[in-house]
C-alpha cells in the first residue's frame, strides 16, 4: 500500500490515478455496497425467476413485469421502459407540446433538462424554456402565474437535486398541480429520485404521482440498477412516448439485463427508504454539530449537501489520504462552491452506509472536511 503525502497534489489525473488505484475493495461510507461487474451480474442472476423469458425489442419477459409493477407502485395506467432517463424526459416532454401546439416548456431554474442534457430537448424538438423562479428557488405557483400565455408543458424535479436534493411539502406540490389543471397545461414530473421522497412528502408514491399527469423514476438512483427509466402517464400518452422511443433508438434488441436489475434494486431498497432518510437526518446533524454546512438541515431526502473551508484539490487529498491510510472511502469528491474558499459535496446514503454507526460516518467526513 503506497504511503500516504503530507503535500498535496493539485494534478487533477495523479489524483484520479491514486484514487483508482487504491479504492478496489476499501470500505464505502456512501451510497450502496460496490460490486464488481461480476458480482454485480451474478447477484441480479441469482435474482431472476428462472422461468422468466426475455423481452423482445422491449416487449415481454421481465421488462413487461417491471413496467406493471412501477405501475402499480405509481398508480398510473401505463408505463415503458426506457433504457435513460433523459430519453425518456425528452419523450414525455414532446408528447404534451406535439398535443398542446405549444414547444414553452416552464421548469426549474436548476432542473436537470438545463443544466445536464447538452439542450438536447431543444435542438431536438424546438422546446422553449420558461423559468420557475431563479437559483435555487423552488418552483412556486407565484412563479407559474409569472409566465403569461400558453404552455406546452410544466416540469417539476423531485427532488430539486441542484439545490442539494431539494422538496416541496405535498401541499406545495398539490397547489401547483392544481394550478397547471387550471391553466390546462400538463404537468411532468422528473422523479428520478421520487424513490427517497416519500418520507419528507408523508405521502405515498402513489398519491405523489397522482398529482401529474406523467411521471419519470430512475433505476440506478437510489434503487442501484444498472441504468434505465420509466415513463408513466395515460395510456394513449405512454403509446405515443413509445413511439418516441423508437425514434430516438431506445427501442433495443433487450433489455431484459436492465429489468431484471431494476426489479432487484425495488426488492432491495425501495422498502429501506425511510430507513436510509432517517440514517441521512442523523449524520447531517452530527455534521452540523462538528461546524460543517448542510443543506437542507435537516435532509429532505437520502441526500444531502455539505459545505467545507479548504479548496477542493486539498481537500481531495485529504480523501485520498483516509483511502490509502485507512482503506476507506470518506466521499467521492469535492467541488468549488460559490463562495471563494469554499468546496461542496453530496451525500448519499445507502446500504454500505448502514453498515456502519451514523457517528462513524460522520466522523469520516469531518475527518476530510475539516483541518
Amino acid at each position: 500500500m503506497p504511503a500516504a503525502s503530507n503535500d498535496p497534489i493539485t494534478d487533477a489525473s495523479s489524483l484520479a490515478a491514486r484514487f483508482a488505484a487504491a479504492a478496489p475493495g476499501a470500505r464505502r461510507m456512501l451510497g450502496h455496497e460496490f460490486r464488481t461487474p461480476s458480482e454485480a451480474l451474478t447477484a441480479v442472476a441469482e435474482s431472476v425467476d428462472p422461468t422468466a423469458d426475455w423481452d423482445w425489442y422491449g416487449e415481454g419477459g421481465l421488462v413487461t413485469e417491471l413496467e406493471a409493477r412501477v405501475a402499480g407502485l405509481l398508480g398510473k395506467p401505463a408505463v415503458a421502459f426506457f433504457p435513460s432517463g433523459v430519453m425518456a424526459q425528452q419523450a414525455a416532454l414532446r408528447c404534451w407540446t406535439d398535443r398542446s401546439g405549444s414547444r414553452r416548456v416552464a421548469l426549474p431554474d436548476l432542473s436537470h433538462v438545463l443544466r445536464h442534457e447538452l439542450d438536447g430537448p431543444a435542438l431536438l424538438h424546438d422546446l422553449q424554456y420558461e423559468r420557475l423562479g431563479s437559483g435555487r428557488q423552488l418552483p412556486t405557483v407565484e412563479h407559474l402565474d409569472a409566465i403569461p400565455g400558453p404552455l406546452g408543458a410544466a416540469l417539476l424535479e423531485v427532488p430539486l437535486r441542484e439545490a442539494g436534493f431539494v422538496l416541496p411539502t405535498f401541499d406545495e406540490l398539490a397547489e401547483f398541480s392544481d394550478r397547471c389543471r387550471d391553466r390546462g397545461v400538463p404537468l411532468h414530473l422528473d422523479g428520478a429520485r421520487l424513490w427517497d421522497s416519500t418520507p419528507h412528502l408523508g405521502r405515498s408514491l402513489a398519491e405523489t404521482a397522482a398529482l401529474a399527469d406523467s411521471v419519470y423514476v430512475s433505476f440506478y438512483k437510489g434503487l442501484g440498477a444498472f441504468a434505465g427509466a420509466a415513463l408513466a402517464g395515460p395510456e394513449d400518452f405512454v403509446a405515443e412516448a413509445r413511439q418516441w422511443r423508437r425514434r430516438l433508438g431506445g427501442t433495443i434488441f433487450g433489455m431484459t439485463a436492465y429489468a431484471s436489475s431494476a426489479l432487484a434494486g425495488l426488492d432491495a431498497h425501495l422498502p429501506r427508504m425511510a430507513e436510509y432518510h432517517d440514517r441521512a437526518v442523523e449524520i447531517a446533524a452530527l455534521l452540523h454539530d462538528r461546524g460543517l454546512r448542510v443543506i437542507p438541515d435537516p435532509p429532505h431526502t437520502r441526500e444531502f449537501v455539505v459545505y467545507a473551508p479548504g479548496d477542493p484539490e486539498a481537500l481531495r487529498e485529504k480523501v485520498i489520504q483516509l483511502l490509502e491510510r485507512d482503506r476507506v472511502v470518506a466521499v467521492r469528491d469535492w467541488t468549488p462552491a460559490d463562495v471563494p474558499g469554499w468546496s461542496w459535496t453530496e451525500v448519499s446514503i445507502g446500504s454500505a452506509t448502514m453498515r456502519g454507526s451514523a457517528r462513524e460516518v460522520a466522523d469520516a467526513i469531518a475527518s476530510v472536511a475539516l483541518d
